[in-house]
């Protein structure tokens, strides 16, 4: 398990980070990472999802 309102808190902050590079994290990206993080799904799982998304 994970602290949310700390996870919150960082992706608020990475989002800021790679708005500057011109990058974007989606809601979408955020609720990838919390499935990994809740360990509802497997590194290739998460993999294959990001795969996917870039279409």
């Amino acid at each position: 398990m994970f602290n949310e309102e700390i996870f919150n808190f960082n992706i608020e902050n990475i989002q800021n980070d790679l708005a500057i590079e011109g990058l974007e994290i989606t809601q979408n990206d955020i609720n990838m990472y919390k499935m990994f993080a809740n360990e509802e799904i497997a590194m290739p799982e998460l993999i294959n999802m990001i795969k996917n998304q870039q279409i």
